[in-house]
C-alpha cells in the first residue's frame, strides 16, 4: 500500500516557514507521543538551526507511559526540552511556561547582558497535519489572551497573540508534512488516524495493525474483543467482526466494519495505550 501527501504542499509549507521562523526565538513542535518519529519532519532541524527548541509529545494520555518516559529521555539527550501533553484535556498544559523559560534560556540571559528586561519569547508552533496544533494553541491560550497586532519588520497579515508578558505566539502555525522516505512512517501515521481512511485499503491497514499491537502487548486483542486472537491478521479481524456483530446480507461476514472498529479502538485507546514505535 502507497501511503503519500501531495508534495506540492510540502513545498509551499516549507517556504512559509521559513519566511517565519526568522521572526520567533522559539520552535514548539509538536509531536504525537504514540509515533513520535513518524510524527516529525526532518526539516524542521534545519528549518529550526539556532533557535532554542520544545518538543511536546502530544496525546501522551493515548501512548505506553513506559514509552513516554523513554522518548522523553531520548529528545532529551538530543538536548531538547521536553513535555508530555494532552491537549485536549489539558494534560501538562501548566507546565508549558516552566518549559518556555528553560528552553530560552540562553536567549534571556543574553539580553539581560545586553539590557534587554523582559522582552517577551516568540514562538512558532510546528508540526504535522492532524497532530493537534489548533487544540494545543487554543488551549495554551485560552479565552483571555489578546491578539498584539503587527510588529514592526512583520509581513503584513501575521498577528501574534500575547500569552502573557513572557510569552508571544504567532498564530500562523508552521505545517510541514512529513517525509515518506520510509513506508513505515506513512503506515504509522494511517494507523494514528492522520490519513483519510477512504483513500486507504483499511483491511489491510488493519491486518497490519493487528501484528503490530500482537508484537508489544500480545494480550490486548484478546481481551478487548474476548477472541482468541491466534492466527494471521485476517483471520483476527473475522473473528473480530463475528465478535462484533459485523454481518452483511446473507450473513456474510463484514470485514470493512470490523477494520473500522479495530482501527477507532486503537486510535481512541480503547484497546489500550499503545506506543507504535519505541526508541
Amino acid at each position: 500500500m502507497q501511503y503519500q501527501w501531495y508534495p506540492g504542499h510540502m513545498m509551499k509549507a516549507k517556504r512559509m516557514m521559513q519566511e517565519n521562523i526568522k521572526l520567533v526565538d522559539l520552535i514548539i513542535e509538536l509531536l504525537d507521543a504514540r509515533v513520535p518519529l513518524s510524527s516529525r519532519n526532518p526539516d524542521i532541524d534545519e528549518l529550526g538551526r539556532n533557535k532554542a527548541r520544545l518538543i511536546l509529545l502530544n496525546k501522551s494520555d493515548l501512548a505506553d507511559e513506559n514509552a513516554n518516559e523513554a522518548w522523553v529521555t531520548y529528545f532529551k539527550d538530543m538536548d531538547y526540552t521536553v513535555v508530555k501533553v494532552n491537549s485536549r484535556d489539558g494534560g501538562g498544559i501548566k507546565q508549558i511556561q516552566g518549559a518556555i523559560a528553560k528552553a530560552c534560556q540562553e536567549k534571556i540571559e543574553r539580553d539581560r547582558k545586553r539590557g534587554i528586561l523582559n522582552r517577551p519569547v516568540r514562538a512558532m508552533v510546528v508540526g504535522i497535519p492532524n497532530v493537534g496544533k489548533s487544540t494545543f494553541i487554543n488551549t495554551l491560550a485560552g479565552k483571555a489572551c489578546a491578539k498584539t497586532g503587527n510588529k514592526p519588520g512583520v509581513t503584513k497579515g501575521k498577528q501574534w497573540i500575547r500569552l502573557n508578558k513572557n510569552v508571544e505566539l504567532l498564530d500562523t502555525p508552521g505545517i510541514l508534512w512529513p517525509k515518506f522516505e520510509d513506508e513505515k512512517v506513512g503506515m504509522h501515521l494511517a494507523m494514528i488516524g492522520s490519513m483519510n481512511d477512504e483513500i486507504l485499503d483499511t483491511q489491510e491497514l488493519s491486518c497490519a495493525l493487528i501484528e503490530r499491537i500482537r508484537a508489544l502487548q500480545p494480550e490486548l486483542i484478546a481481551k478487548r474483543y474476548t477472541i482468541d486472537e491466534n492466527g494471521t491478521g485476517y483471520e483476527v479481524l473475522m473473528k473480530i467482526a463475528k465478535a462484533r456483530g459485523c454481518l452483511r446480507k446473507g450473513e456474510e461476514l463484514d470485514i470493512d466494519k470490523a477494520s473500522q472498529i479495530l482501527l477507532d479502538d486503537y486510535r481512541s485507546g480503547r484497546i489500550g495505550k499503545i506506543t507504535l514505535e519505541i526508541p
